[in-house]
């Protein structure tokens, strides 16, 4: 049982998505330090400065437009960063694959799934690799295990 959670934990899929995580968590920081730090102070010195920057008040209802703008600039820098980063190179790499440009992952041969499923049957019944059940000699084939 510790295997197999060591095994799932040690994947490829897993530990990029756990990079991933956490590179968006630190991206996240930075974008939301650039909002408080300069598009909030920019935005209240547009919307006429003083406490009351980027904000109107009616009828003692405070509506911090400013605050909301900030918020929605951030959310287009890193949707833009995001498009821009991630996605458009992913899709001109598919577009490239497609055309035969790039060649895509190298799938195994018959014969290499093939002396795998042999392999992961006789580890199941206990048997070594390269041995023939019956005992009448080897299966392997030359210039292979």
């Amino acid at each position: 049982m510790i295997k197999g959670f060591k095994d799932f934990l040690l994947r490829g899929n897993v530990v990029d998505l756990a990079v991933a995580v956490v590179i968006g968590a630190a991206f996240g920081a930075v974008v939301t330090s650039f909002v408080d730090s300069f598009l909030t102070p920019l935005i209240g010195l547009v919307g006429g400065g003083g406490d009351l920057g980027g904000e109107v008040v009616i009828n003692e209802q405070r509506f911090t437009w400013g605050a909301f703008l900030s918020s929605l600039i951030g959310f287009a820098l890193t949707a833009a960063v995001v498009y821009f980063v991630v996605v458009m190179p992913m899709k001109q790499l598919i577009e490239r694959r497609k055309r035969g440009e790039e060649a895509g992952p190298v799938l195994p041969t018959q014969v290499e799934l093939l002396i795998e499923i042999r392999d992961l049957m006789r580890a199941e019944q206990g048997q070594g690799a390269g041995r023939d059940p019956s005992g009448l000699g080897t299966t392997t084939l030359p210039g292979q295990r």
